[in-house]
């Protein structure tokens, strides 16, 4: 290769990086994949170094995007510098040869903490009050969204404790929770919103938006992994900087750990890398740090990273194959949905069939077409993605793929509603729709009834045994015996499902009905506030949004489900079959066992999910917190608890197991 050509892949693979990170930083939008970002740019890197050919502008110069102009922009007075990034242990052992060399031999350890993949964050506070909140953006300067910022509950408004220095300077991570990001993922799809490819690219989107509002119920979460303080002691570690954190009121990465060699390092990351889909939230891998603050300085950085940390990368969730087909698939509310039908690959362990395209706008931003090989996304339990397509030049591509006029399933006409980016068919008689109301009923959240799946549901409303879930009750197992894989035993086991369900609470019953916009928390809300379905039925779209969570466009949906007669008439025939239509007395009147307590929950539990347990405090009375505080009753610790349980004990917080908890609503 001469200069010349190897000027002209640089230039190349600059555009194409420089492209990538606007949409990155400027859109929230990922164009490639990280695995695929991390390789242009160390090859873009090889070719600066060995034609000398490094100009300032260069990606491997700079760091992040360019400052947005919607926002002030703010100078950080120390930059915030992007890590270096690693795929493999081998290169991890190298950069604790740099470490070493560069400490000439002196004795240190590392700081290993879980990497949230979500947008890095600067908060000021002034004599403990929060001043600003601003982005990376180009590491030296970048957006203030202090307005967005101050919506974040796990950020404290004022800072707690008694060490509060004149001036903080503190560093960490927006992200959002996979079942929070999923939640609201599929809320966005009723309504025919564009949909968010992942939680980061949701969050850094929220945080760029305009209207703190709209941040406000938006579900971001915050934790802190660096503190900046004006005159710091030389002795003060990473260790010791969290607890600083926590002590402030800040939240910090639970998952963390202390090693004394880098041994030690990468036996921790083989055990995160198998738990990696454990966790709550999404995470790409680990960030490991010189211990000791005051070889920071000694080591130093370079324009764009610093020598003294590096992230390692867990193997990337992602594969290359080719688009068979681009079906269409009709949702419970009619939202019609593009799916990529794929060339069979393994990613993440399983086998990947299908991807979900989202909408039109997303197929046509993408230029996604039939034949065209692509890279496939799956990060946690998430559903895959069409990251991007590979050969977006190559030629004798397929024609762009457009949307028909009539529904795929039953021939309507779709439509578009008023600020709706989806099409929609509006027949409710449409049978993925039926169906899709039938499974939703049955699901865990709502009816939790076993054995009623999708193979099973499509069977009976095939064979014209059911229409609505109402007609559930009305079965026999004489009336199931005669379908595909369904025995006496599975039969009658079915039946004792469907008659079980009766028994669920009131708040299950409500979001089982599948009201638009009413997920979980909306349906316990409803419940709460008004005991009865026939107290619901008949309160104002104004008395609805006097509950909590509730605003107009909810109200307007629940008003407008209880007009239509045939949902009456539906919720009649189930209270004929004897299904709970109004909370139990000892849920609204009488003291409950956890009544005025507030839980905090941490670590991995022995028996009971997360969200089990929380529900389980909630049904009793209690309520279910974030982060630790003065006003916590008990904290409820598994394996794995961290910063909290620290937390907890330093404010004297009681801690119980689960067994405790157990006995407590025994």
């Amino acid at each position: 290769m001469t200069k010349e050509q190897a000027y002209e892949k640089i230039l190349t693979l600059r555009q194409e990086l420089d492209k990538a990170n606007d949409a990155y930083y400027g859109n929230a939008e990922s164009l490639i994949s990280d695995f695929e970002y991390d390789s242009k740019l160390e090859k873009l890197l090889e070719l600066e170094l060995h034609w000398d050919l490094q100009e300032p502008d260069s990606p491997t110069v700079r760091i992040g995007g360019k400052p947005s102009k919607e926002f002030p922009n703010v100078v950080h007075p120390v930059p915030m510098l992007s890590l270096s990034n690693t795929y493999n242990l081998d290169e991890l052992r190298d950069f604790d040869r740099r470490v070493l060399q560069g400490l000439e031999n002196a004795e240190y350890s590392y700081s290993a903490e879980l990497k949230y993949d979500g947008m890095a964050i600067r908060l000021r506070y002034e004599n403990g009050k929060l001043v600003l909140g601003a982005t990376r953006g180009d590491g030296q300067k970048g957006d203030d969204i202090t307005a967005n910022i101050r919506t974040v509950d796990d950020i404290p408004l004022r800072l707690r404790g008694d060490f509060i220095p004149e001036v903080v300077e503190v560093r960490g991570e927006a992200y959002m929770e996979i079942a929070a990001f999923d939640e609201m993922n599929q809320m966005r799809e009723e309504e025919g919103q564009a949909v968010f490819a992942n939680p980061r690219n949701a969050t850094a989107g929220t945080l760029k938006l305009q209207d703190p509002k709209i941040v406000a119920g938006r579900p971001i979460r915050f934790f802190a992994y660096d503190l900046l303080l004006e005159n710091s002691d030389t002795e003060l570690t990473q260790t010791k900087k969290l607890e600083l954190l926590t002590n402030m009121g800040l939240p910090v990465c639970e998952i963390r750990s202390e090693c004394a060699t880098i041994d030690e390092v990468c036996d921790l990351i083989e055990q995160w890398d198998l738990k990696k889909h454990s966790y709550p939230f999404e995470t790409d891998g680990a960030v490991i740090k010189v211990n000791q603050e005051r070889y920071r300085d000694l080591l130093g950085a370079t324009s764009k990273a610093p020598r003294w940390a590096i992230a390692y990368k867990f193997e990337a969730e992602q594969a290359i194959t080719q688009i068979l087909e681009i079906t269409l698939q009709v949702g419970r509310l009619g939202t019609v949905t593009p799916v990529a039908e794929l060339e069979p690959v393994q990613l993440a362990g399983t086998t990947v069939k299908r991807a979900s395209l989202h909408n039109e706008d997303e197929i046509r931003r993408k230029d996604i077409r039939v034949g065209d090989r692509v890279v496939v996304e799956k990060a946690g339990e998430i559903i895959p993605q069409v990251v991007s397509v590979v050969n977006p030049d190559a030629e004798n591509r397929s024609e762009p793929f457009t949307m028909p006029d009539k529904c795929p399933a039953c021939g309507s006409e779709l439509v578009r509603m008023d600020g709706e980016v989806a099409l929609r068919c509006i027949n409710p008689s449409c049978p993925p729709q039926v169906r899709s109301r039938i499974e939703h009923f049955a699901s865990r959240d709502a009816l939790d009834i076993d054995g009623l799946g999708e193979a099973v549901v499509s069977q009976l409303v095939e064979n014209g045994l059911i229409k609505t879930y109402a007609d559930l009750y009305d079965l026999n197992a004489e009336d199931l015996i005669p379908l595909e894989r369904m025995a006496e035993k599975s039969a009658n086991n079915l039946i004792e499902a469907i008659q079980k369900s009766k028994k669920q609470p009131f708040e299950r019953v409500l979001y089982a009905l599948g009201l638009r916009f009413v997920g979980n928390k909306v349906a316990k809300d409803l419940a709460k506030a008004f005991g009865s379905i026939d107290a619901l039925m008949q309160a104002s779209e104004e008395e609805l949004t006097q509950t909590d969570s509730i605003g107009p466009r909810i109200a307007s949906s629940v008003s407008l489900f209880f007009d239509e007669e045939k949902n009456i008439t539906l919720i009649n025939r189930l209270k004929e079959h004897g299904l709970q239509f109004e909370m139990i007395k000892d849920e609204t009147d009488g003291p409950q066992k956890l009544d005025g307590l507030t839980f905090v929950i941490t670590g991995t539990l022995p028996g009971l999910k997360r969200k089990e347990a929380a529900d389980l405090i909630e049904k009793n009375g209690g309520k279910v917190t974030g982060s630790v505080s003065k006003n916590t009753s008990y904290l409820l610790a598994g394996e794995e608890a961290g910063s909290k349980l620290d937390k907890a004990r330093k404010l004297n917080v009681p801690i119980i197991s689960e067994e405790e908890l157990l006995d407590m609503i025994s």
